[in-house]
């Protein structure tokens, strides 16, 4: 090997380790962000993940109550109407953090009309710090099942398998339109698929259900712990399934499930 090809044979090498590791370092939430950093990705709209991650970094300095976090308090509230759905979740959650802000309680009570069930959830869970209940129907509604119907007739082309795992806008079934294409119907939550209700190449109508998604054991556990504070006798009957001793249903859930349940009955009496 000649000295240029082993030059370049080490550039090679060198560069394989490095592409890698600064996809890792622009991408990680957890690199620190000087204060004109934050300034610059919250208003950087081309790139979501710069904004989550400003996001997220004021919610860290929200915990050590950084008294100069005020300055973008205005921001936080211009993206909640953020054309980007993880935008709009991420900043429902961290608007919670501060319950002294009128202007985030505002805003909040606004995004319960979100056309995402993931951020009106956490919507109404940042409510529930105001000491605001409006939430509670949204919060019953993240411990349900999602329903997955065919928005249009067409012809199933591919399908994810019952009791898969599945991330939030993960694929769940392919309808084909014939000359006109294809359409991709995807779970808006994360969970589990506990039924599909169409095989491959059967012909659907529009309204036909695809599938049921179980939501994931954070979500319920975030609900629970919201409705314990808030929920009403009418929300038992979507708690106490929860109690149940099933392989799917975690320990702390089930405990969480019963506390929520003392509680709202306590209330009542």
């Amino acid at each position: 090997m000649t000295a240029r090809q082993r030059v370049l044979f080490l550039l090679t090498g060198w560069l394989i380790v490095l592409m890698p590791f600064l996809f890792w370092w622009n991408t990680w939430f957890g690199r620190h962000l000087t204060d004109q950093q934050i300034t610059e990705y919250l208003r950087d709209d081309k790139h979501p993940r710069h904004m989550q991650h400003a996001l997220i970094q004021i919610g860290d300095r929200m915990q050590h109550h950084d008294p100069n976090l005020q300055q973008w308090y205005p921001e936080l509230v211009r993206l909640s109407y953020s054309s980007v759905e993880e935008i709009r979740n991420t900043d429902a959650w961290i608007m919670g953090q501060d319950n002294s802000s009128p202007d985030f309680h505002a805003a909040l009570v606004k995004m319960l009309n979100d056309s995402s069930l993931m951020v009106r959830g956490n919507a109404a869970l940042s409510l529930v710090r105001f000491g605001d209940a409006s939430g509670r129907p949204q919060l019953v509604a993240l411990l349900q099942p999602i329903k997955i119907v065919s928005p249009t007739q067409g012809k199933v082309s591919d399908t994810a398998a019952a009791g898969t795992a599945i991330h939030q806008a993960g694929l769940i079934a392919k309808l084909e339109h014939g000359g006109r294409g294809s359409q991709e119907l995807r779970s808006p939550i994360t969970g589990r698929i506990r039924s599909l209700d169409v095989r491959t190449g059967q012909q659907v109508a529009a309204g036909t259900e695809i599938a049921m998604v179980d939501p994931d054991t954070e979500q319920v556990w975030e609900a629970l712990r919201g409705l314990y504070a808030i929920g009403q006798l009418e929300d038992l009957s979507a708690v106490t399934p929860y109690q149940r001793e099933l392989p799917d249903i975690p320990d702390r859930v089930r405990q969480q499930a019963k506390l929520t349940e003392e509680a709202i009955r306590s209330r009542a009496r």
